[in-house]
């Protein structure tokens, strides 16, 4: 009998194995990875916005800084206040930048070689984030707005206070998707669609809705401004993975 095979008997007998099933005791496997399919499903909410962020800002550029602070400051005031009165509550409203610049002049002398900057006076400039949940006052509150000294800013973002039962609707949408894709998937390859292994999700993502953007000048301000919500659309993604039956 070869040395090897005298080796496994001895190490059979030792473990109390019958000779025989010591000498066919076959090697571990390794574990192999588990067949899987993966996909992506979309699903999408749309709904109708019940609030507006609105940027406003007053720019004031005067000789000295204290003039162009005290223009600022007056202007503010009388918008915050025409804001309150409109209905627009203290925690909808919060400053958002505020800065003070000096204003210079770079001239050319006649030889065309720069000459030392001039100052011709300071800009201050006051930045006001105001989140309106009445959406019949967002007009209004715009042309009165400038009326009273907002002079840049007009960016509007539609968004809804509470979008939770949207964004429920768009997920289940999305495992619905994904799961129609897995079978589609399965049925191609011939194989059979087993137990879910994972579920991923990435985060909500509000779609873009009609937004009045503009520099805001006195001129316009004759009458309430025109201003339509659209729709907020909510798209979330799912990452799934199944299992192949066997």
């Amino acid at each position: 009998m070869p040395l090897l095979q005298n080796k496994t008997i001895a190490f059979g007998l030792l473990l109390g194995l019958p000779i025989a099933a010591a000498a066919s005791v076959p090697a571990l496997a390794a574990d192999s990875p588990p067949s899987v399919i993966s996909v992506a499903g979309e699903g999408s909410s749309s709904i109708a916005p019940d609030m507006a962020v609105l940027n406003l800002s007053v720019v004031k550029v005067e000789k000295t800084a204290r003039e162009a602070l005290d223009g600022n400051n007056k202007a503010m005031s009388d918008v915050l206040d025409a804001l309150k009165k409109a209905g627009v509550a203290e925690r909808d409203l919060q400053t958002s930048g505020f800065s003070v610049q000096p204003q210079f002049r770079f001239p050319q002398g006649s030889d065309g070689q720069p000459q030392p900057p001039e100052l011709l006076g300071y800009q201050v400039s006051n930045s006001l984030t105001v989140r309106v949940r009445d959406l019949s006052k967002l007009g209004a509150i715009i042309d009165q707005s400038v009326t009273l000294g907002v002079n840049q800013g007009g960016d509007i973002q539609f968004t809804n206070d509470k979008p939770e039962s949207a964004m429920e609707a768009a997920r289940k949408d999305a495992v619905a998707d994904a799961m129609r894709k897995a079978r589609t998937l399965a049925e191609a390859a011939g194989v059979k669609l087993g137990n879910v292994i994972e579920i991923r999700e990435d985060g909500p993502r509000p779609q873009p809705v009609p937004v009045f953007r503009a520099a805001m000048m006195k001129a316009g301000a004759d009458s309430a401004v025109p201003v339509q919500g659209g729709e907020t659309s909510y798209n979330i993604t799912v990452n799934m993975s199944f299992s192949i039956a066997r």
